[in-house]
C-alpha cells in the first residue's frame, strides 16, 4: 500500500484498506499540533534531555547539529516522548523564539529574524539615530512580507 501524505507538510493520510488507522491519524495531530502558530524553546545543536511532562515543546535545530539530530539544521524537532518528530520548514513558515522573544521567517532556505529596533536617543546625532531606527524597521516589515524590497 502507497503512504499517502499531504503535498506541503508530509503530514500522514488514512488510506480505505489500511489497519490501525489511529496511529496515522494520532501522528498527523502531533505535526498539526505542532505547525499551528509554531513555538521553539530555542535554537539548539544537541537533543536536550526531556520526560513526559515535556511532551509537544519544540527546538529549531541549528546548523552543525550532532547525535539525534544530525542531518536536520533548519528543522524544527518535536519531542513526542520517548522520540522526536521533525517538520522540514517551507519558504513562509513562521515561528516564535520563547529564548529570545522574537519571531523567525524561513525564507530563501534559512530562518530569519527581524532587527533588534532601538529607540532613538536624543542629543547631536538625531537625525542619525531616526533614519537607524527607521531603517531597522523597514528592514523587519520586509522581512515580514508588509512591503516589498
Amino acid at each position: 500500500m502507497p503512504v499517502l501524505e499531504t503535498g506541503r507538510h508530509n503530514l500522514p493520510m488514512l488510506a480505505v484498506t489500511q489497519a490501525q488507522k489511529e496511529i496515522t491519524h494520532n501522528e498527523a495531530l502531533v505535526l498539526i499540533d505542532a505547525l499551528l502558530h509554531t513555538a521553539v524553546e530555542g535554537v539548539a545543536l544537541t537533543a536536550p534531555a526531556l520526560t513526559d511532562s515535556d511532551i509537544g515543546k519544540c527546538w529549531l535545530v541549528g546548523s552543525g547539529a550532532t547525535g539525534l539530530w544530525a542531518n536536520k539544521s533548519g528543522q524544527i524537532a518535536i519531542w513526542i516522548g520517548g522520540d522526536w518528530r521533525y517538520l522540514i520548514a517551507h519558504d513562509g513558515m513562521r515561528l516564535w523564539n520563547r529564548s529570545n522573544g522574537r519571531d523567525s521567517i524561513y525564507t530563501g532556505g534559512v530562518w530569519r529574524s527581524g532587527p533588534i529596533i532601538t529607540n532613538p536617543s536624543g542629543g547631536a546625532v538625531v537625525d542619525t539615530e531616526a533614519r537607524a531606527t527607521l531603517g531597522a524597521m523597514l528592514q523587519y516589515f520586509r522581512l515580514i512580507g508588509v512591503l516589498t524590497p
